[in-house]
């Protein structure tokens, strides 16, 4: 039978497939329009997107709504989601193990979802999503093709947070995303 969003909502609510499963408060499972040509994808949910249940929803959310705004979208646009559905603690980067027992739930919303572009907000996404030995530091904004999906990465919002003097380079990495949107994508218009 194939997946639904439904269907795909309760399996990954009631997943047991890692340590993360004992400590959560809600499993984020994703937001946004579940027809979206865009999918974002982050590392995994902080101490808000826990209580609330809904990814990018504290500081690092807020930024990454400016950042969506800048180019002409928002979250009714676009999907969000993560590697991992639940938070570390600490908000320390998911294991391999905890990526592993994820990882499934995301390629079945991309599978659902059929996106024309994926990017990757940080390097934990990246690496997971583009390739293993993915560097941040100097491959964003470059743009990677896969099964007919162009991908990117951009810096992490909450790495903006920290360190404002990478924010002109991600400007530029919009830039080309909104560029990218226009070559390709039929229903967003930006």
């Amino acid at each position: 039978m194939a997946d639904s969003w439904e269907t795909l909502k309760q399996e990954c609510a009631a997943c047991r497939g890692c340590a993360l499963a004992e400590t959560r408060t809600n499993v984020v499972f994703g937001t946004g329009a579940e027809n979206a040509e865009i999918l974002l994808i982050g590392e995994g949910p902080g101490q808000s997107e826990d209580e609330q249940g809904i990814p990018f929803v504290g500081r690092a959310g807020l930024l990454l709504d400016d950042m969506l705004e800048i180019i002409g979208l928002d979250r009714t646009k676009v999907y969000i989601a993560n590697i991992v559905k639940c938070r570390p603690p600490e908000n320390r980067d998911p294991l391999n193990v905890e990526q592993d027992a994820c990882i499934g739930f995301l390629r079945r919303q991309a599978a659902l979802l059929r996106p024309k572009i994926i990017v990757c907000l940080g390097r934990i996404a990246a690496k997971a999503i583009i390739k293993e030995d993915f560097k941040i530091t100097q491959e964003h904004g470059q743009w990677f093709a896969r099964g007919g999906v162009q991908m990117t990465a951009i810096y992490h919002p909450a790495a903006l947070l920290r360190d404002v003097s990478k924010r002109p380079e991600t400007f530029e990495d919009l830039k080309s995303i909104q560029s990218k949107i226009r070559e390709l994508c039929d229903r967003t218009e930006v």
